[in-house]
């Protein structure tokens, strides 16, 4: 027999842990640690070795600081690891008889790496991530519309299994046949859709070249996740206008989902505190930065089997708020989701860029379509200082009519961001439409 729904919390939250107070959350994580570390020294080759080199014991850790005594986690040890005990790697924490899913990375900087779950981990994934879907609005009654990709990517299953979990109706369409997409949409009705914010810009393009009116079909939830956009406040504009709901960012990694996602307040991805602790460092010397100073974010699972990870360096910008929201949710916020990678960052004459700034101006100024691309090389460097001396935007006008673009939002850009563009316009449909993980930043 098929068990029963989990019934929420609350009208409004789906489980408890999301109102308990900081210093519960805390006490709850210096409880969970030790217990956590010992499962990973026991289990994981990789975490046994550098405990054991560092003279690292589990029971050594008596407080939320302690944690700092164990070294980072970088994308670089987990490939190493890979390398050293292939095909799962050295990170494995759990016998492959008790693996049950493999998901890979989009193998964009590196060979797609592997990670496990076990069964344990997979309820677990579900049950938060049907968490956040409960925090956004999604309900038992809704039909629930996954965009996301089923092959090799994480988001698809994992959207599935939350949605199911929580009693909703799921139609997995993935991210390919446009115009079936859309087709499901007016016949099906779905009141929630989920996929990469370049999909749904996508789809929202090619329904208003069919003559679909999107503002006016069922959906009222546009969940995104894989890539910035929700938090981008030019992107969310655009896309909120284009399908006529709501946008929630829903922020993972291959590594760690989920992180934190948006709730119905739409002030920032809340972290899951309860799954996993959260870190804010500063990129160049790894020291704590205070609430409300931009950081690298770094996270240590509390009880993932299969996979787990210490102090992972997910390199990410983020700022943290810890203070409470109006909702009664308690877990810190992630405001204005992720800034940008920190080595994605750009000096340009001396000024630091992050692509999604760029694309909050882009998005929002009026005439672009939803496609653009940031281009730099080794020759648009400074040789004395290193720094760019110009960057490459290449935009689409939504009409050939609109001879000024170029300087409209070269003026914006200056303005917002203080650098100089040397700004492309190309005709609508000349950039390649993305169906999965836009790359908006090319290094030639």
């Amino acid at each position: 027999m098929r068990p029963a729904v989990r019934q929420p919390y609350s009208d409004t939250i789906w489980d408890e842990v999301e109102t308990w107070s900081r210093d519960r959350i805390a006490a709850f994580q210096t409880e969970t640690l030790p217990v956590q570390l010992d499962h990973v020294a026991r289990n994981s080759a990789h975490y046994g070795r550098v405990f054991k080199d560092i003279g690292f014991e589990p029971g050594d850790l008596k407080s939320l600081d302690d944690l700092r005594k164990l070294p980072l986690t970088k994308k670089q040890d987990y490939v190493q690891g890979l390398a050293d005990d292939p095909p799962f790697g050295s990170f494995r924490a759990v016998s492959m008889a008790n693996a049950a899913r493999v998901h890979y990375s989009s193998g964009t900087t590196s060979r797609p790496a592997p990670v496990l779950w076990s069964h344990d981990d997979l309820d677990r994934w579900a049950d938060l991530y049907a968490r956040y879907l409960y925090a956004q609005g999604l309900r038992a009654s809704d039909v629930f519309h996954c965009m996301f990709g089923y092959s090799w990517f994480v988001g698809g299953l994992g959207a599935t299994m939350a949605a199911q979990h929580l009693g909703a109706l799921v139609i997995p369409g993935g991210s390919v046949d446009t115009q079936r997409q859309i087709d499901t949409i007016l016949e099906y009705r779905p009141r929630c859709v989920i996929g990469t914010p370049s999909f749904m810009a996508h789809i929202a393009e090619a329904a208003h070249a069919r003559g679909v009116d999107l503002p006016a079909s069922s959906v009222e939830m546009v969940c995104v996740g894989g890539e910035p956009g929700a938090s981008i406040p030019g992107t969310r504009e655009r896309i909120e206008r284009q399908w006529g709901a709501r946008m929630f960012d829903c922020y993972g990694a291959l590594e760690c989902q989920p992180i934190g996602w948006d709730t119905a307040l739409q002030i920032g991805p809340t972290l899951a505190e309860d799954f996993i602790h959260v870190e804010i460092l500063d990129a160049d010397t790894d020291e704590p930065v205070p609430d409300g100073t931009p950081g690298v974010l770094v996270l240590t699972h509390l009880d993932k089997r299969a996979c787990p990870l210490v102090r992972w360096w997910t390199g990410d910008i983020v700022v943290r708020d810890s203070t409470p929201a109006p909702d009664g949710r308690t877990h810190a916020r992630l405001v204005g989701g992720v800034q940008g990678r920190a080595d994605d960052m750009l000096i340009v004459r001396g000024v630091n860029l992050f692509p999604s700034a760029v694309e909050d101006v882009v998005r929002a100024h009026p005439g672009t379509t939803n496609e653009y691309a940031l281009v730099v090389s080794d020759d648009m460097k400074d040789p004395e200082t290193g720094f760019l001396g110009r960057v490459v935007l290449r935009v689409e006008r939504a009409s050939l009519a609109d001879d000024s673009l170029k300087d409209s939002l070269g003026r914006a850009l200056r303005d917002k961001l203080n650098v100089r563009f040397d700004i492309e316009v190309l005709d609508l449909g000349t950039l390649p439409r993305t169906v999965h993980k836009a790359k908006r930043l090319i290094r030639e």
